[in-house]
């Protein structure tokens, strides 16, 4: 796989680039998505209005296809899209209750786009949150399940992949079959699982929903994140735009706001489609093996190990490499300093408070692996 490297001469190919070890943060583009952001301006200059047509009837539904296709979904119906994960979160929170606080349950290790909305949410008493300590990592599950036993919840909220240490919660179906009352909303936020771990939603699909995006291992850059919508959950969120009722244009109206059955439900309005465009480009290149990828990130993560540099001895959070996702993180009071340490040799990684994060993409190499060793000295 180490070919792949030469499908970022645009990117991290290029004689100026930094040595990019941050794929589970800002991923590089490969070079096939130059085109497709020239083809959404074309199209826009040639179809004017009519541009959309051509979005709704061509773009949209390639991009649900392989989303249905990279979660093993029966079909691309429920797939919605909107230009970040906030959105579909304030779209699930308005499909609680509205005559009492929503009662959510969640992990302390979930990322911003949730955890700051529900805390400021919970300020003014508007939702009650029970958070179950991702650590230690090897009891989450049963202590998560066990949060699901005592009590009725109107929202659970739970990462496929935590963003703060990689940990791979494998038991996500355990946790989703737990989830006793039908009227619970399940959502499984896998921004750093999709396209980085393999993914079968085959068996969930009916129950949960499941939340990702093009920015990290999709590779597609901003502005297209996706909602996969079981059927008959959450049927009408009162956070709603316009083209969540085009699903339901030829309905019978009974006075009340019109709603599409399928994904289309907590679709919300005008938006730029040119993500969408980036990424139908790099699923109809990118080669179709997840677990290939993987295997061959995880051979560099190891590679990184076996060398690993004194100044991160003791540091590493996960050890099993089954549990973690596509980034090492390293707990250490020396973050901020080595962040900057690496960043005035040319090389590019990701700190969170006292946690760096080193991301393997399968674009690097064993050479670019040593020359990250090499700059910690």
């Amino acid at each position: 796989m180490d070919n792949l490297a030469r499908h970022f001469s645009r990117s991290i190919g290029r004689p100026d680039a930094r040595l990019h070890f941050a794929a589970h943060s800002h991923h590089p583009w490969p070079d096939v998505t130059e085109a497709a952001q020239a083809a959404c301006w074309d199209d826009a200059a040639r179809l004017l209005d009519g541009k959309w047509s051509h979005v709704f009837g061509s773009v949209i539904p390639a991009a649900q296809a392989h989303v249905a296709h990279r979660l093993s979904l029966p079909g691309p119906a429920s797939v919605a899209f909107a230009p970040n994960t906030h959105e579909f979160v304030k779209r699930l929170l308005s499909a609680a209750p509205p005559h009492r606080p929503a009662r959510i349950l969640t992990s302390d290790s979930e990322f911003h786009s949730f955890t700051r909305q529900i805390a400021r949410l919970e300020e003014d008493g508007l939702v009650e949150v029970k958070r179950v300590s991702a650590e230690p990592f090897d009891s989450f599950a049963t202590r998560f399940i066990a949060e699901l036993d005592r009590n009725h919840f109107d929202l659970v909220f739970l990462s496929h992949v935590f963003f703060n240490s990689g940990w791979v919660v494998r038991e996500i179906g355990e946790i989703v079959d737990a989830v006793r009352h039908d009227d619970t909303i399940v959502a499984v936020d896998g921004y750093h699982a999709f396209m980085a771990v393999p993914v079968d939603w085959s068996r969930l699909g009916h129950r949960a929903f499941y939340i990702a995006g093009g920015y990290k291992y999709a590779m597609a850059g901003e502005g297209c994140c996706f909602m996969h919508c079981p059927p008959g959950y959450g049927p009408r969120p009162r956070d709603t735009g316009w083209y969540a009722e085009f699903g339901a244009l030829g309905a019978a109206r009974d006075g009340r706001t019109a709603y599409g059955v399928d994904g289309s439900r907590f679709a919300g309005s005008t938006f730029d489609p040119s993500g969408l465009y980036r990424f139908n480009a790099v699923q109809d290149w990118f080669p179709e093996s997840i677990e290939a990828h993987l295997d061959f990130c995880r051979a560099l993560q190891a590679r990184f190990l076996e060398r690993l540099p004194a100044a991160l001895s003791g540091a590493l959070m996960i050890d099993d490499a089954g549990r973690r996702g596509r980034f090492l993180t390293f707990r250490l009071g020396t973050a901020e300093a080595l962040d900057a340490h690496l960043a005035a040799r040319g090389v590019t990684v990701d700190r969170r408070g006292d946690r760096l994060r080193l991301g393997f993409g399968v674009y690097q190499n064993d050479e670019g692996v040593d020359r990250l060793i090499d700059a910690f000295a």
